[in-house]
């Protein structure tokens, strides 16, 4: 196997692995003895799932966070640079996008250390894939401001730029505000603008739709208090 910082996806939720992974991404996560993770325990309880055979015990972790300095990645990478393998794994989905892991990627990249990414789910782009939306010209804007006349200000300037640039624009919430969000955007948006909410991607629960604003004054969400939910509006 080729020494380098793997990006490891994981699933959305509570999936089976089968279902969203390929069997390569287990045959490369068992070769790896180092593993950089936004938090130790879910990562460990993954990749028990990937292969019970596997002892957690031999393993070394590196924990990442938001809020982390960069600077405190250059020293998990030292393994890489001795010709070991790294993995990165987030909470959900894929690292670095939409979670933490971008910083060690560019630290990688500045060492001139070999970055490989695995095939996973995305739930960005799986939203886009089911909204109908354009998927050539996107954006992600992940969490937009909690303060609600700076979000009522922002959702108007992101439906401008979906008019005038014909681009879909995506944007996240905390699962417990996705209906306060919903609400701000019926109140804010026009009436002929889409609106695409897919909550709880790949999952049991899964619930993805898309209507104008006009259409979705007539229907009522389903609780997504506690399932995160991708907002897509466009054009």
């Amino acid at each position: 196997m080729e020494s380098a910082l793997y990006l490891i996806p994981v699933t959305l939720g509570e999936t089976g692995l089968h279902r969203v992974l390929p069997d390569y991404n287990g045959e490369i996560i068992r070769k790896i003895k180092y593993f950089i993770v936004e938090n130790v325990r879910s990562a460990r309880r993954f990749l028990k799932q990937v292969d019970r055979e596997i002892n957690i015990d031999e393993l070394t972790f590196y924990s990442m966070g938001k809020h982390d300095a960069p600077e405190r990645y250059a020293s998990y990478l030292r393994p890489l640079e001795e010709g070991h393998s790294v993995g990165v794994i987030s909470e959900a989905g894929c690292p670095a996008v939409a979670d933490p892991g971008a910083d060690v990627v560019a630290i990688a990249h500045r060492k001139g250390l070999r970055v490989i990414p695995l095939v996973g789910p995305s739930s960005i782009i799986l939203a886009v894939m089911a909204s109908g939306f354009n998927g050539q010209s996107f954006a992600f804007n992940g969490y937009l401001p909690v303060d609600p006349s700076e979000r009522m200000r922002r959702l108007k300037v992101l439906e401008q730029r979906a008019y005038a640039e014909h681009q879909t624009q995506i944007f996240i919430e905390t699962p417990y505000r996705n209906a306060k969000m919903f609400a701000d955007i019926l109140q804010v948006c026009r009436s002929q603008t889409r609106l695409c909410v897919a909550a709880g991607i790949t999952c049991a629960d899964e619930y993805i739709r898309t209507r104008t604003v006009q259409e979705w004054k007539k229907h009522s969400l389903p609780d997504l208090s506690k399932i995160p939910a991708i907002f897509l509006i466009y054009g």
